[in-house]
């Protein structure tokens, strides 16, 4: 039997007892005679569509864990991962990126994203939306998220940072991000503080590219260095690597490294994964990558090889495979040309049975199913969340004071928009928005593209926009001709003739594209519940309580006119 590193679980953020570290013990030695089973807990599967094709399949792979996306069958959910968990020899890590809005669970409380909950700026309100989302998690099975993320707003064109952060201010990052860990963590659910060593500096987004981090290390330790410091002392129980490079933290490291060395990303990276976050930040929890297949690191090295370099550089889990039979074989092959150690494979097994140890997923059951139904979307989370939903519609400018209104006083409304934008979604989906104004006694047409229009037949011209910085967007912008689709009409600005407004559900920086916009409303979200929320403000049914959580004015300083 290999020898396992087991003192690493007594201390932070692990603190095992005698009797959690014999079962990391007993589990580790019942694997040591399966190489490949031994190997497939270093795995981590995402489980995409009908919850039925996935039971058998998991039961034949083994991994370490599973990222379930969810569809909006809540019974289905629970029954599939209740049968995965109770069919596994060794408890499933069953993970999920619980981010609020189009990442809430489809069948749990629309609650607000992270930058939502950051204008609202009450820590007592994200412990709260917290709450929520760990409970609901746990109602349907899962016990890890890929939360909080500690990235930082400073690119202003990214589209993959702002809306799933908490700003561009790291003492209210760190204030939001440490409370979402900690009532994710009291809650039974690990927490994982992301995107290692830092995203938010570089305006594109490693699925699709290698990005890069380009701070000194100086300005790197008073931001993201006190994040990630501030999250290891508070015992957080996984860091995920990510595939972004960190050129002066490797030279300061390696001086004699070249341009292509110290570009590396993190996630392939010993010096940025094992040398500075294992040994210099002293993080002994879990680091899992970010996902494998991502193109930030396939740009770098072929898939299958980085996979195995992931390991090699420290990190305990590889997110996602495609062909995990593949993979293992690749990583015994390592192993067995020695490019790998055992050392290696089994400090990160310790890791990762210690942090089920942890959980404390080898005692648990699932529970009554209906008990735990009736947790998911109830009465009162939805209170709860609406009231957070309130505290974060922006009035980030109105020059000639347009707000509140009223269907007596701007009646003819002239909605133009190209709907919710998701790239998890599929088709742009219509607002609720133009209904709920209908509803209040607003007479409002929702413009389509390529037709001419005269704003002096309205007394009021709304645009709308819903994009939240996902996945694989690479740019957002405001994109007239989209919107008019028309390239005369893109070029018409109706706020001399007609009262003028943009309401952003989702990206922040539009004033970029749109200086002179007279009246801006920024809120983050596109869900049905934050439209609601900004239409109470638009007619003065509640007050915009929102503050900027970033510089909406992209350091314009005529975007404020």
């Amino acid at each position: 039997m290999a020898r396992l590193p087991l003192h690493l679980l007594r201390g932070a953020p692990f603190h095992l007892g005698d009797d959690d570290i014999e079962w990391v013990s007993r589990t580790a030695e019942q694997l040591d005679g399966d190489l490949d089973q031994k190997i497939a807990q270093l795995f981590v599967l995402g489980l995409h569509g009908p919850a039925h094709i996935w039971a058998d399949q998991i039961g034949n792979l083994r991994p370490g864990g599973v990222t379930r996306f969810f569809s909006s069958d809540a019974t289905a959910e629970m029954d599939l991962l209740d049968t995965l968990q109770q069919s596994a020899a060794v408890p499933l890590l069953v993970s999920a990126d619980l981010e609020g809005s189009r990442m809430s669970l489809p069948f749990g409380t629309q609650v607000p994203n992270p930058l939502a909950l950051s204008a609202g700026d009450d820590v007592d309100m994200t412990r709260d939306i917290s709450r929520i989302m760990a409970d609901e998690g746990r109602a349907v099975g899962v016990n890890w998220t890929f939360t909080p993320v500690l990235d930082i707003n400073a690119a202003f064109r990214s589209a993959i940072v702002a809306t799933r952060g908490y700003g561009s201010d790291v003492d209210r990052i760190e204030r939001h991000a440490m409370a979402q860990a900690d009532e994710f963590q009291k809650a039974g659910i690990a927490a994982c503080l992301k995107h290692w060593p830092g995203e938010g500096y570089d305006d594109r987004d490693q699925h699709l590219v290698t990005t890069v981090n380009p701070q000194t290390v100086e300005e790197w330790e008073a931001s993201f260095g006190r994040l990630y410091r501030a999250g290891i002392a508070q015992g957080t129980l996984s860091i995920m690597s990510a595939h972004i490079a960190f050129p002066a933290m490797i030279k300061e490291m390696e001086p004699w490294c070249s341009v292509e060395e110290a570009h590396i990303p993190a996630s392939l990276s010993p010096i940025l994964t094992r040398d500075l976050l294992r040994s210099r930040l002293m993080f002994n929890g879990v680091i899992v990558s970010d996902a494998s297949e991502m193109a930030g690191a396939t740009s770098h090295m072929e898939a299958g090889a980085a996979k195995v370099q992931m390991l090699r550089a420290g990190c305990d889990m590889i997110l996602f495979t495609g062909d995990l039979p593949g993979d293992i074989a690749r990583v015994r092959g390592a192993l067995d040309e020695g490019s790998l150690g055992h050392a290696r494979l089994n400090e990160a097994l310790t890791r990762v049975l210690g942090l089920k140890a942890k959980l404390g997923l080898h005692k648990q059951t699932a529970g009554d199913k209906d008990a735990r139904r009736a947790r998911l979307n109830t009465s009162q989370s939805q209170s709860v969340a609406a009231a957070a939903f309130a505290k974060a519609p922006t009035l980030v400018k109105d020059v000639d004071d347009l707000f509140p209104i009223t269907p007596r006083t701007h009646n003819r409304v002239l909605v133009v928009s190209s709907g919710v934008v998701s790239p998890l979604h599929g088709a742009p989906m219509p607002l609720a928005l133009p209904d709920m104004m209908r509803a209040k006694g607003f007479e409002v047409e929702v413009y389509t593209p390529g037709q001419p229009f005269e704003p002096k037949e309205f007394d009021l011209v709304l645009y709308l926009l819903a994009e939240e910085t996902l996945l694989t967007r690479g740019r957002i912008f405001l994109d007239w001709l989209r919107l008019l689709g028309d390239f005369r009409f893109a070029m018409k600005r109706p706020w001399h003739d007609v009262p003028t407004a943009l309401v952003s559900f989702g990206f922040p920086y539009y004033l970029y594209d749109a200086p002179r916009m007279p009246a801006v409303i920024n809120a983050y979200a596109t869900s049905d519940e934050m439209q609601a929320a900004v239409l109470a403000a638009m007619v003065g049914d509640a007050p915009f309580a929102g503050t900027n959580p970033v510089d909406p004015f992209c350091g314009q300083e005529i975007a404020k006119y």
